[in-house]
């Protein structure tokens, strides 16, 4: 996975972006509104994304709309997927041990 996809995501304005695109294609007046920025700020944030192949822009008419492309997303799946089994692993590890603890407490008599 590329360094860049990795610079892009570590921003939260980026992150924000990624999460508003999420919806569908948006024109960037729409992103800064919805993201409380200015349209060049806005442009920076969606440069950097766009160099780093997580979104690509769209024409509509005079319009420029930014989407999420999702290939670099299936790449940081494809790295995040063996951690995800060993947050899985944990996780359902403490669903058994939650779900002991709340028979047990059940089982014992009152006052006890």
């Amino acid at each position: 996975m590329e360094t860049a996809v990795w610079s892009a995501l570590a921003d939260v304005n980026r992150r924000t972006i990624l999460g508003h695109l999420l919806a569908g294609p948006r024109p960037v007046g729409e992103l800064a509104e919805a993201c409380g920025m200015s349209q060049p700020g806005m442009s920076k944030h969606l440069r950097v994304l766009r160099e780093a192949g997580l979104v690509r822009v769209e024409r509509d008419a005079q319009r420029r709309l930014y989407a999420i492309d999702p290939a670099p997303m299936a790449d940081l799946d494809a790295w995040l997927a063996p951690y995800r089994r060993l947050w899985n692993d944990r996780l359902d590890a403490l669903g058994r041990r939650l779900d002991a603890t709340a028979r047990e407490e059940r089982e014992r008599p009152d006052g006890a």
